[in-house]
């Protein structure tokens, strides 16, 4: 079975560099894991691996489709299968980095993608999309909960297409949309990696890289998703929708940035709680207080290379 690192963790936990520090030692490759991190033009709100990052190793997923496109979970694990074959085919290791959970359990197959029903509604679409564009997605996953409670909880904020697939497929086949899912499996020999920290100061970083970002240029990038279709997943992101009223003038510059950091808190608090629910494997560390569990790290990486 083909061996893959999984690195996972909440938002800027310190994922990106410790991955090129593990790409550089055992003569690595990096697959993203990240949901947003596809779209070409979104750097900063998705908090890409710099030019420079992406240049001291090879990087595989990241500016693969247009932001103008909804791009599919079974898209990525395609995607995804592809460049860990041909990491590994060339004798390298491959790396799996990410925070979108549902990406990384697909592709390892503990959550194998559903058979879905031929169900085509576009009226049902189009409504629980507007919906969710008028009055917000929490009203989406209130009318998912009731129908099917696993899927709700599974799905991370700012996927609307997914909350509105999964109400689709239960709300006309009669039964939970969870149901239809195939009996795990995984795919990989995967030594799974967590990063954590203490929530408040987690929370202190997320503020100072949200700071980082304004002064990069994420207005930009806002005011670019800004023109895209209402119903583009990139329009729901956090990162740019926190936006939107300040460009339009309707909020106060101060104000967006406390709702972009809020959100962006949430979103942390929600992947950890999803990553600690879903996952038994995670080997966890805490790099931002105790760094010289980098030692440890690298003594189970070895321990793992050698079996």
């Amino acid at each position: 079975m083909q061996k893959l690192v999984v690195i996972v963790g909440p938002t800027a936990v310190g994922k990106t560099a410790l991955s090129l520090k593990i790409a550089q030692k055992y003569n690595g490759e990096i697959v993203s894991g990240d949901s947003m991190q596809i779209y070409r033009g979104l750097d900063i709100g998705t908090a890409k691996a710099t030019p420079e990052e992406q240049a001291q190793v090879p990087h595989h997923l990241i500016d693969i489709a247009d932001p103008t496109e909804n791009y599919s979970a079974a898209k990525f694990v395609e995607a995804a299968q592809k460049a860990i074959d041909d990491i590994a085919n060339r004798g390298k290791l491959p790396i799996l980095v990410g925070g979108t959970g549902f990406y990384v359990q697909a592709l390892l197959g503990d959550r194998p993608l559903a058979v879905l029903p031929d169900i085509d509604d576009p009226d049902f679409v189009s409504h629980w999309t507007q919906v969710a564009h008028e009055q917000g997605e929490e009203k989406v996953r209130a009318a998912l909960k009731k129908v099917d409670a696993i899927s709700e909880a599974r799905i991370l904020p700012g996927q609307i297409r997914r909350l509105v697939r999964a109400l689709l497929i239960s709300t006309h086949i009669g039964k939970p949309f969870s149901s239809l899912q195939p009996e795990p499996k995984r795919r990989y020999d995967a030594l799974i990696i967590g990063l954590t920290t203490e929530r408040q100061l987690l929370y202190e970083r997320i503020n100072k890289r949200v700071d980082l970002m304004m002064t990069a240029g994420i207005l930009d990038e806002a005011r670019f998703v800004q023109t895209l279709p209402a119903d583009t997943t990139a329009q729901r992101a956090i990162g740019y929708k926190e936006l939107f009223d300040y460009l339009t003038g309707t909020g106060s510059y101060e104000d967006a940035v406390a709702k972009l950091k809020r959100n962006s808190r949430r979103y942390a608090k929600r992947q950890m709680t999803w990553f600690n629910n879903q996952f038994t494997d995670i080997n966890w560390y805490d790099l931002i207080q105790t760094p010289d569990q980098l030692d440890q790290i690298v003594y189970q990486l070895n321990q793992f290379m050698s079996e």
